[in-house]
């Protein structure tokens, strides 16, 4: 699963325009090294300026604004990010440590600052269990967290079946899949007027009066 979910995240930066380079194509043989947990640095050749801050749960329209980043990938497809499942996983924030994170910030030299960004299954759909979430994450160090969600919806909306994506296997079968149809498009989902019910007919008794 884990390769699966680090081709979503490249191919949704790429997607993007963003320069994507994998830490590294090994994988040990024990999980103590200091930046194992570190996927990728992503690089936008063309930041734009944001007037505001960057909300802490980007959405694709976002990345516009983010010039590098350190990035991880969390692919718990079945696991919700709530407060429990963050306290109780404490290796997630292992590459925020000080000298995990500046050791890998030096890979874009020695006087860049990149976000923190964790690429997270879910965060609780409850608005005040979404917060504390939310709250812990930045006390940890996490600048901001894109949901898979966003990655696949964007991927999906955004390939087109007139393409032949030969250099992606993802996107090639999100191309296929939606020229076979088993993609629905959420827009149109919204306007589809509901069937009225149908009265429930009184059922006639024996006992009826004629």
């Amino acid at each position: 699963m884990g390769a699966v979910s680090e081709t979503i995240v490249r191919e949704y930066f790429e997607l993007h325009e963003f320069l994507v380079r994998q830490h590294r194509k090994h994988v040990g043989q024990t999980r103590r090294g200091e930046e194992d947990d570190i996927d990728f640095f992503v690089l936008n050749p063309h930041p734009q300026e944001r007037p505001s801050p960057l909300p802490f749960v980007l959405g694709s329209a976002d990345l516009a604004f983010v010039s590098r980043a350190i990035v991880v990938v969390k692919g718990w497809h079945t696991q919700t990010f709530g407060q429990s499942q963050l306290t109780h996983s404490p290796a997630i924030f292992k590459f925020v440590e000080p000298k995990v994170f500046q050791q890998a910030a030096r890979a874009f030299g020695q006087d860049s600052s990149p976000l923190k960004i964790l690429v997270v299954p879910a965060l609780p759909h409850e608005a005040t269990a979404q917060q504390q979430s939310i709250g812990l994450l930045r006390s940890k160090g996490i600048d901001a967290v894109i949901p898979f969600r966003t990655m696949l919806s964007d991927l999906v909306n955004r390939t087109e079946t007139n393409r032949n994506y030969q250099k992606s296997d993802l996107l090639q079968l999100i191309r296929i899949l939606k020229n076979y149809d088993f993609f629905k498009e959420p827009q149109l989902e919204l306007f589809k007027t509901k069937r009225p019910k149908k009265r429930a007919t009184p059922s006639k008794t024996t006992n009826e009066h004629e």
